[in-house]
């Protein structure tokens, strides 16, 4: 039973919220995505804000002028940014008369990452403050006309949580590069076939031939022409697609950079002293999460080599353990990334549109198993540590 003392408040902006109290909750192995200073870079820039879709509202639990507990959280008026891909559904809700957005989502725009979705201070109940949270969510998102919530990349724990709860449960594949204990490179092309070992090696030494340089620019060598030349990678690729758009605002990356710079990298491709491409990256001790690449010209296999094999050397050279580059992107088996579940909770309103959400998340589910064992038999990963 929660602390009767404790009250619930719902805040339209980050920084209502003390810096180091969030922070505390969050504690000091939590991603970046999930810190004060990166949710505020969002939501100060103009990045989430409600003309751009994402309209702050999030969820706090107080004990006097002290946070006990938190949840991230945006009223969505669309789906995109996401990365958990509900846009048949909002199809499914117009077809039957409802309102699907608003939705209240829990979660960090534009970041899919898993990461801490329910923040609870140390020595408070974690159980009583999650259904605190919950409570409050679902209160919440009726009273201001939501369709339902959604709980994006909670931890598995949480998930597990979620369900419990009543809340249904979807599962969908990431491809994460895991470090087993790789000491050097070709600890890592080792694991591969002789002609899979070929194919990774020619790709990433085309870049010598083209006369293109790769190199990592972090922490203090970052400057404000970095956070630039980072949009600008940014918004080359959204706008070179139909379906793509410009979210981020420039001043978002000026704000992260200098607010976060021990978690900020710079993959940098320079040909003739120009840099021609670029990644976005941001690092914790463990974890590198690939977030943006762009390029101001095309060459063969720079793309690979940008964002995959140059940050997986990288990872090698830190003793990182995981390199997450981000949705989609099955290219990414035959170069060793290997199949992760990531989670999301959801709550449907109305009944009927619920029911057939349910309904598909089961059919969705049936599917994931197989999908799985067929993406372990393309990467083709020898079992590490090598035999003999």
């Amino acid at each position: 039973m929660l602390d009767p003392s404790i009250r619930v408040q719902v805040l339209d902006s980050i920084t209502d919220i003390p810096a180091a109290q969030w922070d505390t909750l969050a504690g000091p192995t939590a991603p970046p995505f999930v810190k004060h200073a990166w949710l505020a870079a969002m939501e100060e820039s103009g990045s989430a804000q409600r003309e751009t879709g994402w309209a702050p509202h999030h969820l706090t639990l107080w004990r006097g002028d002290t946070l006990v507990a938190a949840s991230p959280a945006y009223r969505k008026y669309h789906s995109m940014g996401e990365y958990i891909y509900d846009y048949a559904w909002a199809q499914a809700a117009a077809r039957m008369g409802v309102e699907y957005y608003p939705k209240l989502v829990i979660g960090a725009p534009l970041s899919p990452a898993t990461a801490p979705r329910f923040l609870v201070a140390p020595g408070e109940h974690v159980r009583d403050a999650r259904h605190a949270l919950m409570e409050a969510a679902i209160e919440s998102a009726r009273e201001e006309g939501c369709s339902s919530l959604h709980v994006l990349y909670p931890t598995e724990e949480e998930a597990d949580f979620l369900e419990q709860s009543g809340m249904a449960r979807r599962m969908t594949l990431q491809f994460h590069w895991k470090n087993p204990g790789y000491s050097t490179y070709e600890d890592y092309l080792a694991r591969f076939s002789s002609k899979r070992r070929h194919q990774l090696r020619r790709e990433r030494g085309a870049a010598e031939e083209q006369g293109i340089t790769l190199r990592t620019v972090s922490g203090a060598e970052l400057g404000p022409e970095h956070a630039r030349r980072a949009h600008a990678f940014y918004a080359a690729t959204c706008e070179r697609y139909a379906w793509g758009q410009v979210q981020l605002t420039p001043d978002f990356f000026a704000r992260v950079f200098r607010a976060m710079p021990a978690a900020m990298q710079m993959v940098e491709a320079v040909r003739s002293t120009k840099v021609i491409a670029g990644a976005f990256n941001v690092a914790s001790p463990e974890r590198l999460y690939g977030r943006y690449w762009g390029c101001f010209e095309e060459h063969p296999f720079l793309h690979f080599h940008v964002c995959l094999y140059h940050s997986v050397e990288e990872c090698i050279r830190a003793g990182r353990k995981v390199f997450e580059p981000g949705a989609g992107g099955e290219h990414k088996i035959s170069r060793g990334f290997e199949p992760t579940a990531v989670h999301s909770a959801h709550l449907i309103f109305d009944q009927n549109l619920n029911r057939s959400v349910r309904d598909f998340l089961r059919r969705e589910r049936a599917h994931l198993t197989p999908a799985v064992e067929e993406a372990e038999r393309l990467a083709g990963l020898k079992p590490w540590p090598l035999a003999g």
